[in-house]
């Protein structure tokens, strides 16, 4: 079974300031957006350019080290945009699930795409899922917490945001325009760019939540235009397991050799 209400290898926190984090989950959940700030908004400040490479940390542990190098203060103190750790909406998701499991709260990172920040486009995201009280698993979007676009970010609507798996079934079944998902300033567009995030997405919800440009398996030959249809049934298997959400088929697909993280890209 994949325990999501504890820490895994990627989300798993032992800072003694994480002791004094909030119980509830609203709480929880609007932290990130005070501690993490995206490249783009780092630029403005005119930081460091050593303090760019926080973009490529994977555990929440060392998220916070980073974090905790810059400014001392407790996790629960909104930092001034130069003292925030710079990552990307990976970074928003994962450190909102790392807190979330580390108060007992059933979290997971999803990775997908949002339909809200660009009209007809689909751009590449993570968000984080909160299970209720009653079993359903809520889409919250910390890193808009509290923002002006027209979505619920606390519960996104359905449509709002496309896990890698989802889109990929919008595409095959041609409700979508696979040239309109991708990674917003990159050639990173289309169906290659769909298939990377369902096994990011799978991987992720097997407590393994890599980075967004993180490849493995036979997803660089995916980029490169170079599988064919056995690779599209995979992703087609990849997108049905993830919907359907048992835990022991999803821990089964993944320990298949084209989807399980090499365990050296794990830390």
């Amino acid at each position: 079974m994949i325990d999501y209400a504890t820490g895994g290898p990627l989300t798993a926190l032992s800072h003694p300031v994480a002791e004094q984090l909030p119980h509830a989950v609203a709480d929880l959940c609007r932290l990130a957006a005070g501690l993490v700030i995206q490249p783009a908004d780092a630029r403005a400040q005119e930081l460091p350019a050593s303090r760019f490479d926080e973009n490529q940390l994977r555990p929440a542990s060392r998220i916070v080290d980073a974090l905790l190098a810059v400014d001392p203060a407790e996790l629960t103190v909104a930092r001034p945009p130069a003292r925030r750790v710079v990552g990307t909406c990976r970074h928003f998701a994962v450190l909102t699930c790392a807190l979330l499991r580390h108060r007992g709260v059933p979290a997971r990172a999803r990775c997908g795409f949002a339909t809200y920040f660009q009209p007809g486009q689909g751009l590449d995201h993570w968000i984080t899922e909160v299970r209720n009280a009653g079993g359903r698993w809520r889409r919250v979007d910390s890193e808009v917490l509290g923002g002006d676009l027209p979505v619920n970010a606390e519960d996104l609507a359905a449509g709002d945001f496309l896990t890698g798996g989802e889109a990929w079934v919008a595409y095959r079944e041609g409700r979508i325009d696979a040239t309109t998902f991708g990674v917003y300033g990159t050639e990173n567009w289309g169906p290659a760019e769909i298939r990377g995030n369902a096994v990011r997405d799978l991987a992720a919800l097997n407590r393994v939540e890599m980075l967004p440009w993180d490849e493995w398996g036979r997803m660089t030959a995916s980029y490169q235009g170079t599988t064919g249809a056995e690779y599209d049934a995979l992703m087609d298997t990849v997108a049905a397991t993830c919907a359907a959400d048992d835990p022991r088929e999803l821990a089964r697909l993944y320990a298949s050799e084209d989807l399980t993280v090499p365990a050296g890209l794990v830390r």
